[in-house]
């Protein structure tokens, strides 16, 4: 029954202004279907909903569109639709919207409230299964070296993730995404240019100063030493989507400073290049009460195995 009193109001709105703009606004997408799009916008505009229906589905079927004016083809028809009372329809055009280009979303310009109600409910609802459609593709880049594009990728994927309507959905994906993002990034990094060498003499070498030695960094082999107290040391966990596909332990090397803070992080045995990365960003948050010898803070390295529960 609302569909039907939405579809008789926007009848009534297209018989009289026929010159006044649709809910959704053309968005300067310009080709060769531009004329075409524009005139099923005069038809809608005139209350001729089936005639512009018909030739938006002809433009839709046609193919060859940009990304935008697919997107412009499938607002229109969204509308024709709920003026027809055709609301599956409608859901089915506004979902092509939202798969063209998951970052749209109507402003209060181009669309009516009760429109932007029912395409919010339509992207809340596709937004998981488009995100890990992403996240395959931004894989994909990955295995096949494509670095760059791998980190354009998975950095629009985060993005998405962190869209309010996902809702904190899909938050080991996200876990995971991020990880991608700084691998694909520093993969993508150029190596450094090389100076070109130039033969001069050599100019004297100043007189430095004599330097201290560096202090010691102990470990628990040393005598007299009392190790590092945990404070906070929380391992993350294995995120689900990688789950069976880890070693079963690894191992870190800790240097912890006189304060207690993990000031060097090398990893001896891996167990995932994602959890990896998770691992050691979460390692140097970790706090100690630092090691002593003879009642005095020492730095001191530390050999921490981490064991993989199944």
């Amino acid at each position: 029954m609302k569909i039907l009193v939405i579809a008789a109001m926007l009848l009534a709105a297209g018989a009289g202004l026929n010159s006044q703009a649709p809910a959704f606004a053309p968005n300067g997408a310009a080709s060769r279907n531009g004329n075409s799009i524009d005139a099923a916008r005069e038809l809608y505009a005139s209350a001729r909903y089936d005639e512009a229906l018909a030739l938006l589905n002809g433009l839709g079927a046609s193919g060859g569109s940009s990304p935008a004016e697919r997107r412009l083809i499938e607002q229109y028809r969204s509308l024709c639709l709920l003026a027809l009372g055709r609301a599956d329809e409608a859901g089915a055009a506004i979902a092509a919207v939202v798969r063209v280009d998951p970052f749209y979303q109507p402003s209060e310009a181009e669309a009516s409230p009760r429109v932007r109600a029912t395409f919010a409910d339509v992207r809340q609802r596709l937004l998981p299964d488009l995100a890990s459609a992403r996240y395959v593709e931004a894989k994909q880049a990955y295995d096949r070296k494509s670095y760059a594009e791998a980190s354009v990728r998975f950095r629009e994927l985060v993005a998405l993730l962190d869209d309010p309507q996902m809702g904190g959905r899909l938050s080991d994906l996200r876990m995971l995404a991020a990880g991608f993002v700084e691998l694909a990034t520093s993969a993508a990094a150029p190596p450094p240019v090389k100076e070109k060498e130039v033969e001069t003499a050599p100019p004297p070498s100043p007189v430095e100063p004599k330097k201290s030695a560096a202090p010691k960094i102990y470990t628990a082999e040393d005598e007299g030493i009392v190790p590092p107290v945990i404070i906070h040391q929380d391992v993350p966990q294995i995120p689900s989507a990688i789950v069976g596909m880890t070693k079963d332990k690894g191992v870190l090397d800790l240097v912890i400073d006189e304060q207690g803070r993990v000031i060097n992080i090398a990893l001896r045995s891996r167990v995932h290049p994602m959890y990896d990365s998770v691992l050691m960003a979460a390692a140097r948050e970790w706090k100690y009460k630092p090691a002593q010898l003879n009642g005095t803070p020492v730095k001191y390295r530390k050999l921490l195995q981490i064991s993989i529960k199944r």
